[in-house]
């Protein structure tokens, strides 16, 4: 397919109602940034080429993430900043001979989903549109920009609430700050906008009045489903948005198959695939993105911290913590057992109170542990890594293993007993 549309994404606010010496759009939901989900799904539509995100606020921060983490995104930086208008402004240059689409959202709404951006690109491309806004209704609608109507029904205007009239903001469609524009029509816009309204900023809305002017066509897509728009501005706005996530998570997995026990206690990331069949117990929380086959069964009070993949009939106990790691079938990982950066065979059995000790603070490097089919460990074994446990072979309880042990071989290491008669009495 032909990519045929570039993204602007405002992200160089503060966020000052955060209160927080981190960007706004870099706080996280299931251990991933919020910008992160705004440029996932982006790039998931597979209709967009390149990026432009647009920095202000510890500008180099929210760089160092994009170029990190995002291959077709580059960040523009917003000095001063005058508003979302002058914001979305600094990609200009860049986009004077382009001739496609361009999306224009901001970095915080983490909820909004590739499936609403495709079904929004369509509806543009339909009706041939030179500019698409995506509004929603909200029955509340405190704080957003209206969206404004003529007697025909025909979007005219998009008014910010704080220069609204009493009648405007009494209208329940609202802008989600979100567009879609024919480049070669719409960017002239750019060129009339001014700051002559209650904030002394360049509304970003004002092209919408600019294009109806011209005679262009503008119309509105209105959200299916009105959580999409949710902004994120406050650390109440975080937990918010994480309990709805969340949520639209489980459900998709209960309606799969997945077994979930008590959805109200359990927390699963949006990148976290699960086979049917399986079984989550209460008080679980799996983040980061990982494979989980069926007919496992995990927690309670479980951690899967991402980068893990589980075969099938695999079961992780309570208070079991399991990151970067690759576990095969009908292996058992028992209560209070870390494995961190391991490779577990089939048929594995991991005694309770074992840990991979997989990292070197002092070099801060990590060390891989392997553990090849049929092998086991005795409660309370340490496994210090670089290691590899071969097929069949054992670890005895309490044993702190340092070295490789070969195929169905007893890695064991335990002091004298010594017992001390009478000592209490003496």
């Amino acid at each position: 397919m032909q990519k045929n549309v570039k993204s602007i994404i405002l992200a160089a606010g503060k966020g000052t109602r955060m209160k927080s010496d981190t960007p706004k759009v870099l706080h996280k939901i299931f251990n991933k940034e919020l910008l992160g989900y705004v440029l996932d799904e982006v790039n998931k539509t597979g209709e967009v080429a390149e990026n432009y995100v647009i920095v202000g606020h510890k500008a180099d921060m929210v760089e160092a993430y994009v170029k990190e983490n995002f291959e077709n995104a580059k960040c523009l930086l917003q000095s001063p900043q005058l508003g979302t208008g002058h914001a979305a402004f600094q990609a200009y240059d860049y986009l004077k001979d382009f001739g496609g689409e361009v999306l224009i959202l901001c970095g915080d709404t983490p909820l909004l989903t590739s499936d609403t951006l495709k079904d929004f690109i369509e509806l543009h491309r339909k009706n041939n549109s030179s500019l698409t806004v995506m509004s929603a209704i909200f029955e509340n609608p405190a704080n957003y920009g209206r969206i404004v109507r003529d007697s025909a029904g025909n979007l005219c205007a998009i008014v910010e609430e704080k220069d609204a009239t009493s009648e405007q903001k009494a209208v329940k469609e609202i802008n989600t700050g979100v567009y879609l524009l024919n480049w070669k029509d719409i960017s002239p816009a750019f060129l009339s906008l001014d700051s002559n309204n209650a904030q002394g900023e360049y509304y970003l809305t004002d092209i919408v009045k600019w294009a109806i002017k011209q005679g262009l066509k503008v119309q509105s897509y209105i959200l299916k489903n009105n959580e999409e728009s949710f902004g994120i501005n406050s650390k109440l706005h975080l937990a918010q948005a994480f309990k709805i996530l969340k949520n639209r998570v489980i459900n998709k997995l209960l309606e799969s198959g997945v077994t979930i026990v008590d959805p109200d206690t359990t927390y699963i990331s949006p990148e976290t695939i699960i086979e049917p069949d399986t079984e989550i117990l209460p008080c679980t929380y799996i983040e980061g993105k990982n494979k989980i086959g069926s007919h496992c069964k995990i927690g309670p009070f479980a951690r899967i911290r991402g980068d893990v993949e589980l075969g099938n009939y695999v079961k992780i106990g309570n208070f079991v913590e399991i990151k970067k790691s690759k576990i095969k079938d009908h292996t058992n990982v028992s209560h209070l057992s870390y494995i961190g950066d391991s490779r577990l065979g089939s048929n594995v059995n991991i005694g309770a109170g074992t840990i991979t000790a997989n990292y070197n603070h002092s070099t801060k490097q990590k060390f891989q542990t392997e553990i090849k089919d049929g092998a086991s460990t005795g409660s309370n074994s340490v496994l210090v890594a670089p290691l590899v446990m071969g097929e069949n072979s054992s670890v005895g309880a309490g044993t702190v293993l340092s070295k490789d042990i070969k195929e169905n071989a007893l890695g064991l290491t335990r002091a004298p007993l010594k017992i001390f008669e009478n000592w209490f009495k003496k």
